[in-house]
């Protein structure tokens, strides 16, 4: 194939709910162009993109496909990307590099969750949209409400350039409002036969070019005065208003195909190729350190590598975009993020499983190659004398979490190896060794995306794993000072062991005073303070460690040996052992002896004296409180409120966006852990939520003591 110059490539995403029909529009796509000689089917297990084994098993997109076709002289390369929300890294990953978006409509439910999520990721990276509605062939379909409801959600910046003459079984023309022209298809579909508008369509298609021309003529001066001055643009300045629309998203054009028809997607094709803006015609990235990089052939070269996919025979397939510059095989680059030097071996343009081997790359454009080195997703390789990084890519907080361990235990290494490997493929698999839980956490966007993880380790690599409940990262602290003493005396011949330490606990709240008295026995204290470290606990909190230690009654040696004691209490607290938090310690006085004290029997005084004190400051157990937005339908509100009731979450407010209810709570960590699951439930997978941590709670009295009976229970099992 040919060497296509920035302003001749185009890079677009095709994005929606599950089921909208994504990956049988690539299907007519590529076949419609030339690079397939027959279409593959979903049920078939044969299509272009989802050629993964775990994509032929569960019937739908895992992983992003990337492929290209070649249109009136253009390059068109499209980024197919899974629909369900569980998958969202692939629609993220997507929209990140290319510069417009078609959001699918399935014509029998219209907009569903799916598509509100993709048209916010969409506000978010400032992306145009192309709006298309596709199996029009549904008897549920009802065309003119769906448009209304669009309109509702979306307001007047929808415009429509087709509509179909009739929906359901009989589908077969659209009247496209921006050539004036009707566009009809015989069974097979493929090629339209082009005729002019019908008399009884004129007036409806009348009516709403002129809608489009005025949203046009909007987007530019010398278009809007020419329509003051005749009412009308002609069809090349349609065109020209469009494209400067959807740049700054002032017009979402709407479309119509039915894809498993192969009807109407020529047509797009044509739209998309006219109309949509090149890659040089969008706003600008900027590299790390914020400075824009532009998108021409002529300046340095600058890859970022933005998918990695694992494939059977031949490993490790990199996805790039050309950030700037252009790539020739036989390029020596350098690893911006890993200082590692690397080859171009072989360059390709992508066609899902298939490769088209390429010489050059230009910028703007997107291809593959394999066998690189030290490349992992997120990397950028730069040419001589450039110093690119990009980092502009962020995915959503997990969602659902299990903990991990291999069913054979000597396979735990391998097991670490291969969900690192697939943490490639998918930035969302967030993998945790967890040493507070002594758990492996494997993270994601719900049970089916880590159902998905699973079947990839169980069946590609041969490797038994099984999940469970993942500990939930309980914290302790107190609410009212204590004292304590410990005195640890051993005898055992020869040099013995002897400490003993006294020190008062309390609460620490951050910008509280020094301790200058404490009541100890009825009696007042005066605290003289000799020394005082603040420690920032690496798990949330501080710890405050003062010595108030006056008449030699204990070395200034002996204090670290203290506080390593406290420490070691802090990071296993004494009612469920979790880590603590926010305590002020005052060492206040002690004993020593000439001979027998030693380091190790002041740190087991201090553990001692700590843990006694502890249990004697009104000590309370922390749970992890989540902020929650839950975006559902207005039908399933009730129910879905109740539920979370049931979860112990508080509810905070509420809002509505784009046809959506948003619900907005708080909810302890350990009520999420199958959150996902009964959401779905509920709503028919029609509703999705995201999740950011808070801060940490008192959990009530009730769990404390259930979580205090467990660990003690653990514990004593652990003695067996």
């Amino acid at each position: 194939m040919r060497v296509y110059q920035t302003n001749e490539i185009k890079n677009i995403a095709l994005v929606g709910s599950a089921g909208s029909g994504k990956t049988t529009l690539a299907e007519a796509m590529l076949f419609g162009s030339g690079v397939i000689k027959r279409r593959g089917s979903v049920e078939a297990k044969n299509t272009v993109s989802d050629y993964f084994p775990v994509e032929q098993e569960y019937g739908y997109s895992v992983f992003p496909t990337v492929f290209h076709v070649e249109w009136n002289n253009k390059k068109l390369n499209i980024i197919d990307c899974p629909g369900a929300d569980d998958f969202v890294n692939g629609a993220i990953t997507a929209l990140n590099v290319t510069d417009v978006a078609v959001i699918l409509i399935n014509g029998q439910y219209g907009p569903e969750v799916g598509t509100q999520n993709n048209f916010r990721y969409t506000d978010k990276l400032k992306k145009p949209v192309i709006f298309l509605v596709n199996q029009l062939d549904s008897d549920k379909c009802d065309f003119d409400n769906l448009i209304a409801t669009m309109k509702e959600i979306y307001g007047e910046k929808c415009v429509q350039i087709q509509y179909p003459t009739q929906t359901g079984p009989g589908f077969n023309a659209i009247i496209d409002v921006l050539t004036m022209k009707k566009y009809s298809w015989n069974a097979e579909g493929g090629a339209p036969t082009i005729e002019d508008i019908p008399a009884e369509e004129m007036e409806k298609a009348t009516a709403l070019n002129k809608i489009l021309v005025e949203a046009a003529a909007e987007n530019d001066e010398g278009l809007m005065e020419k329509f003051f001055d005749s009412e009308t643009l002609t069809e090349d300045e349609l065109r020209e208003g469009i494209r400067k629309g959807l740049v700054t998203r002032s017009i979402f054009p709407v479309f119509c195909v039915c894809a498993g028809k192969d009807m109407g997607v020529r047509r797009l094709m044509e739209f998309l190729g006219n109309v949509v803006p090149f890659v040089n015609e969008m706003p600008k990235l900027h590299n790390t350190r914020g400075e824009e990089v532009v998108p021409s052939s002529e300046g340095p070269a600058s890859v970022y590598f933005f998918k990695t996919g694992l494939e059977p025979h031949i490993g490790e397939v990199s996805y790039f975009k050309v950030m700037s510059g252009c790539i020739k095989v036989g390029d020596d680059m350098t690893n911006a993020d890993r200082g590692s030097k690397e080859r171009i071996g072989q360059l390709y343009a992508c066609a899902g499983a298939n490769r088209i081997a390429v010489d050059k790359l230009n910028a703007g454009d997107i291809g593959c190659t394999v066998k690189l080195k030290d490349v992992k997703t997120g990397n950028t390789l730069n040419a001589k004398d450039c110093d690119n990084r990009f980092d502009f890519i962020k995915y959503p907080n997990s969602k659902y979490s299990r903990s991990i361990k291999a069913v054979n235990s000597q396979d735990t290494e391998k097991l670490m190896a291969a969900l690192l490997r697939m943490r490639q493929e998918d930035p969302t698999w967030v993998v945790e060794q967890s040493k507070e839980l002594r758990q492996t956490i494997v993270h994601g966007q719900g049970e089916f995306h880590l159902r998905t993880l699973k079947w990839r380790l169980e069946n590609n690599e041969k490797l038994q794993v099984k999940y469970g409940d993942p500990k939930i990262p309980y914290r302790e602290t107190i609410t009212k000072s204590a004292n304590a003493d410990y005195r640890h005396k051993k005898q055992s011949g020869g040099a013995g062991q002897f400490g003993e330490v006294h020190l008062i606990i309390e609460p620490y709240a951050e910008g509280m005073p020094d301790p200058t008295t404490y009541k100890l026995n009825g009696q007042e204290v005066k605290m003289n303070i000799k020394g005082k470290e603040e420690m920032p606990l690496e798990w949330g909190g501080k710890l405050v460690f003062i010595n108030s230690v006056v008449g030699g009654a204990i070395d200034a040696r002996f204090m670290p040996a203290i506080l390593k004691g406290i420490m070691d209490c802090m990071e296993h607290g004494p009612l469920t052992g979790s880590y603590a938090r926010d305590v002020r310690v005052i060492v206040y006085d002690g004993k020593m002896h000439p001979v027998d004290s030693n380091e190790l029997s002041f740190m087991l005084a201090a553990r001692r004296a700590f843990s006694d004190a502890f249990k004697a400051a009104g000590p309370k157990i922390l749970e992890p409180i989540y902020d929650l937005e839950v975006y559902v339908p207005d039908d399933f509100m009730g129910d879905v409120m109740s539920d979370l009731q049931g979860r112990r979450a508080l509810i905070m407010g509420m809002d509505s966006e784009a046809g959506y209810q948003k619900l907005m709570a708080k909810i302890p960590l350990k009520e999420l852990s199958n959150y996902s699951i009964s959401l779905s439930s509920i709503t028919g997978g029609r509703a999705s939520f995201i999740t950011k941590f808070a801060s940490y709670e008192l959990v009530p009295n009730d769990i404390q003591q259930e979580l205090i009976k467990e660990h003690e229970a653990e514990q004593a099992k652990e003695e067996e």
